[in-house]
């Protein structure tokens, strides 16, 4: 899944990261995957920390507009 390609949601980033998670606890993947899956992982937790920064950010507009009517 690539994350320019097709607009990614986080519940889907979070199950993404979740079974890579699961493929390394078992010792599924081998040296050159493991490096891959782990850059994929890091990718993953940076695209939903920056949609809960946003997320955060709009409801904070959102509750400033309501207090302001």
């Amino acid at each position: 899944m690539n994350m320019t390609k097709k607009t990614l949601k986080y519940s889907e980033a979070i199950s993404e990261i979740e079974e890579i998670v699961a493929q390394i606890e078992s010792n599924e993947l081998d040296v050159d995957e493991l490096t891959v899956k782990i850059k994929r992982v890091s990718d993953l937790i940076k695209f939903c920390r920056a949609k809960l920064r946003n997320t955060e950010e709009e409801v904070q507009k959102i509750m400033s507009d309501f207090n302001e009517e």
